[in-house]
C-alpha cells in the first residue's frame, strides 16, 4: 500500500491504477505527467448536468478550435455559444468566456491554485473549484458530485434523504479523502460512481469497498441515497416561427444573454408560458401550422411549442431578428430545443 492515511484511500487507488477511464481531459494514473488546468476546468464547466459520452466531442472540439485559455477568451461570444449549442445550460457558455477573460486579464492565463480565489471566478462553485484544485493542482480538496454522493451513503449507509443529507456525506467523504494523489482519489470515488456503484444494479463484487460497505452487507444499497420525492414540472406552451425569405434566407433573432437559452440563436416566437401567451407574428404571411408540436423538457418544466413556417419577399425588412442566408446557416449552432423547431419545420 501507498502512504496514504486510511486504508480505504489505498484500495481506491491501487483499484483506479488498473482501472480508470480514459477520458480526453484526464492524465492516466501513475503517468508521471501534469494535469492541465485549462483542460480540467473546460471539462469541469462543460461535465455540469451533463453525460461523460456527450462532452467528449465538444471538449475535443473546443480545444481543436481554442486549443489554449487565451484563444478561448479572445473569441467571439457568437461563436462560442454556437460551438456550445446542444450541450445545454447555456449559462455555463457564458460564465465560461467570462471566466476566460478574468482569468486571462487578471492571472496571466494561469488558474489560481487556492481555493478562495477560485471560488470568486464566474460559473466556479464549490465543487468545481474543489475539482480543479484537487485534480489540477493536487491539494487535498474533497470532490462532492452525484456520484461521490451515492458512494458515501451506501459506504456508510446514511438513509437521510437528498438534499438535506448533503453536508452528512460531504463530511464522510472529507474522513477518507487523502493527503496525496489528491486529483487521482478525487477522479477515482468519481469513477467508482460511475461504473461500479452505479444507480441502478451497482456490481459490489467488483467494488474495492465491498468489504466496507455498510449498505452491501444490509443488503439496500440499490436503495440509496433515498432522495425527496420530486416536485411535478409545469407544461409552459408557446409559438416559433420559422420564415424564409424568397432567396431563402432564414429570420432568427439572438436572445437576450440573460435568462433561458441566453445569448443562443434562435426562431422568433411568443413568450413561453402555461397559458397561451398573446403575441405578434414577425411577418403578415401566409402561415402553415405543423399538425405535431414540439415538445422539449428543461430543468425546471416541460415545453410544447407549435411550429409555424412562412415565406416573405425578398424586399421584406423584419423588426425583429435578422435573415441569416442560406449558405451561413447552420442547425448545429441552435440550441436542442431550435434545432427540433427547424427538422418539424423542414
Amino acid at each position: 500500500m501507498r502512504d496514504i492515511n486510511d486504508s480505504r484511500a489505498a484500495e481506491l487507488l491501487d483499484w483506479y491504477d488498473r482501472n480508470a477511464r480514459e477520458l480526453p481531459w484526464r492524465v492516466p494514473p501513475l503517468s508521471g505527467l501534469t494535469p492541465d488546468p485549462y483542460h480540467i476546468w473546460l471539462s469541469e464547466i462543460m461535465l455540469q448536468q451533463t453525460t461523460v459520452v456527450t462532452v467528449k466531442s465538444y471538449f475535443l472540439a473546443f480545444l481543436k478550435r481554442w486549443p489554449t485559455i487565451e484563444d478561448l477568451a479572445a473569441a467571439a461570444d457568437a461563436d462560442v455559444m454556437a460551438a456550445w449549442a446542444g450541450l445545454g445550460y447555456y449559462a455555463r457558455a457564458r460564465n465560461l468566456l467570462k471566466c476566460a477573460r478574468v482569468v486571462v486579464e487578471q492571472w496571466q492565463g494561469q488558474f489560481p491554485q487556492d481555493n478562495t480565489a477560485l471560488l470568486k471566478l464566474p460559473g466556479i462553485g464549490p465543487y468545481t473549484a474543489a475539482a480543479i484544485g484537487a485534480i489540477a493542482f493536487d491539494r487535498q480538496e474533497t470532490v462532492l458530485d452525484g456520484n461521490v454522493e451515492r458512494v458515501m451513503a451506501r459506504l456508510h449507509r446514511i438513509h437521510d434523504p437528498l438534499p438535506a443529507s448533503k453536508e452528512i456525506l460531504r463530511a464522510k467523504a472529507i474522513e477518507i479523502t487523502p493527503p496525496k494523489r489528491c486529483g487521482d482519489y478525487a477522479q477515482a470515488v468519481m469513477d467508482l460512481g460511475a461504473t461500479v456503484c452505479t444507480p441502478r444494479s451497482p456490481t459490489c463484487g467488483a467494488c474495492p469497498w465491498s468489504s466496507h460497505c455498510a449498505a452491501r452487507k444490509a443488503g439496500d444499497a440499490a436503495e440509496l441515497p433515498q432522495k425527496l420525492p420530486k416536485v411535478k414540472k409545469p407544461t409552459r406552451v408557446g409559438v416559433a416561427y420559422v420564415l424564409t425569405r424568397a432567396d431563402g434566407a432564414l429570420l432568427l433573432e439572438r436572445r437576450p444573454d440573460k435568462g433561458l437559452l441566453g445569448g443562443m440563436l434562435g426562431w422568433p416566437g411568443s413568450d413561453w408560458a402555461e397559458a397561451q401567451p398573446e403575441h405578434q407574428a414577425p411577418a403578415a404571411a401566409k402561415w402553415q401550422q405543423s399538425p405535431e408540436g414540439v415538445r422539449h423538457t428543461f430543468t425546471h418544466f416541460h415545453l410544447r411549442l407549435t411550429v409555424r413556417t412562412g415565406r416573405v419577399a425578398i424586399d421584406f425588412c423584419p423588426n425583429v431578428g435578422e435573415f441569416i442566408p442560406a449558405c451561413d446557416f447552420n442547425p448545429d449552432d441552435l440550441p436542442t430545443v431550435m434545432r427540433k423547431v427547424w427538422k418539424l419545420a423542414q
